[in-house]
């Protein structure tokens, strides 16, 4: 969940002390909270902007996804789809909260092949969705904290491409 939890379970689980080495990942981890902290802020404090600029980008891209036929065809659709967006965008969040893709992983990657299969959602379009959310959300980042939530983005992308 956490680097501090699964270091301490893993010094646990061998009976021993937290290493010095062990130590210095958890201060590190700590120390960086406060960045992560205001990059969880400005993802929260822009959400609907950044939902609003990803279906731009990826609508400006895959027009056939609005066309009659397509997935997010239809307001319904299409409101359906913007909250996925919104639902992502908070896992990553919660990743950086942890500081761990866990969260990821279990919440937004396990099944995610199944449930959008069953609805017929190409999963192409769902990691070129997720590459335009991460496009939308790193132009309001400065570069120190982009570099703080792109794993995370890229962390989704990657399971995404693995659920093809």
């Amino acid at each position: 969940m956490s680097v501090v939890r699964d270091l301490i379970l893993q010094a646990d689980d061998e009976l021993r002390y937290p290493s010095g080495g062990e130590l210095r990942s958890m201060v590190e981890f700590l120390s960086a909270g406060r960045g992560r902290l205001s990059v969880v802020r400005v993802l929260n404090e822009n959400e609907k902007k950044i939902v609003e600029e990803a279906a731009k980008q990826l609508f400006g891209q895959k027009p056939e996804y609005v066309a009659p036929g397509g997935n997010a065809y239809g307001q319904k659709q299409r409101a359906q789809c913007l909250r996925d967006f919104s639902w992502y965008l908070r896992l990553v969040t919660y990743g950086l909260l942890a500081g761990s893709t866990e969260m990821i992983q279990q919440i937004g990657l396990v099944g995610a092949r199944e449930m959008y299969n069953s609805l017929g959602v190409p999963m192409p379009g769902m990691v070129e969705s997720m590459r335009c959310l991460k496009t939308a959300s790193i132009a309001l980042l400065s570069a120190q904290d982009a570099a703080l939530a792109g794993p995370y983005f890229d962390y989704l992308i990657q399971g995404m491409q693995t659920s093809t």
